[in-house]
């Protein structure tokens, strides 16, 4: 009869730990309400993403790279909206505040849609759009997605019509090539600075914590005002999504970061249809084992995710993960996932977001002493069961 160690946490630890996932959830949980109520969802069917080049900008090799500047912005810019935010909030003696906010945003299609930041419209309580001249136009919230930081609003088009930007392809992009950003820096409205891509496949964070990956870096200058405003190619094609920028005093030292455009390719139609981009989770809360050994945990294999907890009804409950017991036993630990092996959260979720509702997930456990396989089915999770950064 072999003796075999059963690792437990102690009350402490469980309490920490409790206090340490709860703590995680207050942090990236937000009660955001959006204009939502007078706009149905739209048709992503009846969406078209324009793609050809726009009328007006010849042949960058024919031309001096003056002239390619001055004819992109002059085909773009009408194109490029100045977003004007309102929040409202009562202070202590029951008077209203107001806070204001801007930002930039492309029009994608001639029925008004226009894509930006979801940190540029996160809370807004009011939005208004202009472009360039005293015209200002009410705006609506159409959906957002703050693990992307991409949102669309959308406007009632005018009588004469919208330019519309139209999408490159960020797949196919080089280090070195041209680069140009239109946008409302500090409410400079439609300004144009160029550079280069400095850099590709970037990883950065969105506001919630969320990795981005493949992010565009370029030095063209990026300051405030310039979130959600295209990045552009030489040809005039929306390339990337102005978001951030790397600077200790706040302001442009030439590493700003732009969401590639086919990461919007992806979730525009989900945005249109839903108001969010639905993905598939597990359902169970998922600290990382590194870091829980660093804060003094013990526990049986040195990487993986720790299945703390399980929602009921989830894929996870339905594949039958197991949590931690009543008693502290350590329960399940996700070693890998198809194959790749899980150290942090940021490796389930960058797997997951590939997957579709429907789709499995073969999952390498750890329990009772010894790895084994399970497999999951990725199905829908009920309202409510989501969204706390250890939990996916």
């Amino acid at each position: 009869m072999s003796n075999k160690a059963v690792y437990q946490l102690s009350a402490r630890q469980i309490i920490l730990l409790a206090f340490f996932a709860a703590l995680a959830a207050v942090a990236v949980t937000s009660g955001l309400y959006f204009l939502k109520q007078s706009l149905g969802t739209a048709d992503p069917s009846t969406i078209t993403l324009a793609e050809n080049a726009p009328a007006g900008i010849s042949d960058p090799s024919a031309v001096t790279d003056e002239q390619n500047s001055i004819e992109v912005y002059k085909a773009i810019s009408p194109g490029v909206a100045f977003i004007n935010t309102t929040t409202y909030q009562q202070d202590f003696w029951g008077g209203v505040q107001e806070g204001k906010g801007n930002g930039s945003g492309s029009v994608i299609d001639s029925q008004g849609h226009i894509l930006t930041n979801y940190h540029v419209v996160e809370d807004a309580q009011k939005l208004t759009v202009s472009f360039g001249g005293d015209k200002v136009y009410p705006a609506k919230y159409v959906g957002g997605d703050p693990d992307t930081d991409l949102a669309v609003i959308k406007i009632e088009p005018p009588a004469g019509g919208l330019t519309v930007v139209p999408f490159g392809d960020s797949d196919k992009l080089s280090v070195g090539q041209k680069v140009l950003a239109i946008g409302n820096p500090f409410g400079l409205d439609r300004t144009l600075t160029t550079g280069v891509i400095s850099g590709l496949q970037r990883p950065i964070r969105a506001r919630n914590n969320r990795p981005i990956d493949a992010a565009i870096q370029t030095d063209a200058s990026i300051n405030p005002g310039n979130s959600g405003g295209p990045l552009l190619d030489k040809f005039g094609k929306m390339i990337g999504i102005n978001s951030q920028i790397l600077s200790p005093a706040g302001g442009s030292v030439g590493v700003g970061f732009a969401i590639p455009v086919n990461t919007a390719r992806r979730v525009i139609p989900q945005l249109l249809q839903y108001g969010e981009v639905r993905r598939p989770k597990l359902g169970a809360t998922l600290p990382s084992v590194s870091e829980l050994r660093d804060q003094g945990y013990r526990l049986p294999v040195e990487k993986g995710l720790l299945v703390y907890q399980v929602s009921p009804g989830s894929p996870a409950s339905t594949a039958g993960l197991r949590g931690i017991g009543n008693d502290g036993t350590v329960g399940d630990i996700i070693v890998s996932a198809d194959g790749q092996p899980m150290d942090s959260l940021d490796d389930l979720y960058r797997l997951l977001d590939k997957k579709q509702f429907g789709e499995t997930v073969q999952l390498e456990v750890f329990r009772d002493g010894k790895t084994i396989p399970v497999t999951v089915k990725l199905t829908p999770l009920a309202t409510g069961t989501r969204t706390r950064r250890t939990q996916e």
